[in-house]
This record gives C-alpha cells, sequence and structure tokens, in this order.
C-alpha cells in the first residue's frame, strides 16, 4: 500500500520510494527504506503525519502516494 492509504495510529515501514527527488528529500529528514515510522495524523484532504522518534513531518498526499509502505509489528 501506499502511505496515502495509512491509517491514524498505524506504524509503517517504508518499503520503498519511486521518485528520486522525494527519495532525496525523505532522506534529509532520516526518511529512508527499511525505516519504521507512526502515522500520528491524518488531516482530512490534507497532508499525512508521521512521526519518527520526536519529529513529526507532514507529507503532502501527492507525495505520500508515492511512497510505499507496510505495516510494522510492534
Amino acid at each position: 500500500m501506499t502511505l496515502d492509504l495509512a491509517k491514524r495510529g498505524q506504524k509503517l515501514k517504508i518499503l520503498d520510494i519511486k521518485e528520486p527527488q522525494v527519495k532525496a528529500q525523505a532522506i534529509r529528514f532520516g526518511i529512508f527504506e527499511g525505516e519504521t515510522v507512526f502515522c500520528s495524523e491524518i488531516i482530512p484532504a490534507g497532508p499525512i503525519i508521521i512521526r519518527k522518534h520526536t519529529q513529526e513531518i507532514a507529507i503532502g498526499r501527492g507525495l505520500a502516494k508515492l511512497i510505499t509502505v507496510a505495516s510494522a509489528t510492534k
């Protein structure tokens, strides 16, 4: 599934980031393939907010569609 389909409160593992530019931006924020993140909020018709440790990042729906994720076990 892609990040835009994530549910609030879900723990996710980043599997693939399709676009090289998006991948480069994600790496700058410490988000890369294999990383586990937490979906902390979903803004209706807005961004997906993910959390890694204490850092929260808002990712727009268009970019979220380019990030493949899977549910992570706790």
